[in-house]
């Protein structure tokens, strides 16, 4: 009985050294194999900054676009009527989606479907998602492109507004993804596009309902991605777009104080680069260039210097002029 205790007694001290051993080699040889790939990857960045990455094809795919009957929604649309695609196309707007329907079918496109929904309604997004896969299939690249703005100071933002941008912003993010990951995680193919806005990443003066709105959806959007990750689903692309003011009408009436630097960028460029972040599988898309410098900056500086930048940028003023869509796109 005796001899049995102080056997427990010295493995028990026995594993009370060893534990500690364990967890100082695990700590080494994690650490050194984060600063190995740190290498690893920083290298493999630069490297793509000089050479494109590879495209690959989207022959096949069906393409599901909200917010598709104007603007960026209806260039995109158009970007994909040559490469091959099943395109699916949302809007409020049954006269906007008709005509983005009839100008890719002009441009090439044999497989286009058009849906009316709006999407600031949980159960018309389900209700219409249904729909789209009784009658089209499986949606395997998602891009969620609708989007409002108010443009009002954050006090005279009547409540109902305030609501509708966050649905439609944000919360139809949640139930597009509810109705359609659910196939592309069962194949583990698809590719999940968010296109926020630079104003998701930066508080900006005028737009606190709508910079709400789009940091959560970048949140929500990053997120979802890590889940897909940690189960094992790599074959689920993930495309965050975040962009300055785009001449298409939604921002109608804003400035920009340097547009060299921080210029109002064009429809067609952005439609085109989107397109191109989702062939190449970029994960973050700043447009334009500069935004990647500045946001970096807006991490690293104190807090009053940031504002003096800010005030340099002009970023407290554009909204002054803010008049919103006035005309059809």
């Amino acid at each position: 009985m005796v001899r049995q205790q102080s056997v427990r007694n010295w493995n028990l001290s026995q594993v009370a050294r060893v534990v500690p051993r364990i967890s100082t080699m695990n700590f080494f040889l994690e650490t050194l194999r984060v600063l190995v790939l740190s290498i690893y990857y920083s290298l493999e960045a630069f490297v793509k900054l000089f050479i494109p990455s590879r495209k690959k094809s989207v022959a096949g795919e069906t393409v599901l676009i909200t917010g598709a009957g104007s603007g960026i929604g209806r260039l995109m649309a158009l970007e994909f009527s040559t490469m091959g695609v099943t395109l699916v196309l949302w809007d409020i707007n049954e006269e906007g989606i008709k005509e983005t329907a009839r100008l890719v079918k002009e441009k090439g496109a044999t497989d286009v479907y058009t849906y009316v929904c709006d999407c600031s309604k949980r159960d018309e997004i389900y209700k219409v998602a249904d729909q789209v896969k009784r009658e089209v299939g499986d949606v395997t690249i998602l891009i969620n492109n609708a989007g409002i703005v108010t443009g009002k100071k954050f006090m005279d933002a009547p409540d109902g507004l305030v609501e509708k941008t966050i649905d439609v912003n944000t919360m139809a993010h949640f139930w597009t993804y509810k109705s359609f990951l659910p196939a592309m995680t069962a194949r583990n193919h698809g590719h999940l596009v968010s296109v926020a806005s630079s104003a998701g990443l930066i508080g900006v003066n005028g737009l606190a309902d709508y910079c709400a709105s789009k940091f959560a959806a970048i949140g929500f959007a990053e997120s979802v991605a890590l889940e897909l990750l940690d189960i094992g689903k790599d074959g689920i692309k993930t495309t965050i777009v975040c962009p300055f003011f785009i001449n298409t009408g939604m921002f109608e009436g804003c400035n920009t104080k340097w547009p060299r630097m921080i210029p109002i960028l064009e429809p067609h460029y952005v439609a085109k680069k989107i397109v191109n972040a989702i062939q190449t599988d970029q994960v973050y898309l700043l447009l334009p260039k500069s935004m990647y410098f500045i946001m970096g900056l807006k991490n690293i500086l104190p807090t009053k210097l940031g504002l003096l930048l800010g005030d340099y940028l002009g970023a407290f003023h554009f909204m002054d002029a803010f008049k919103g869509r006035m005309k059809k796109d």
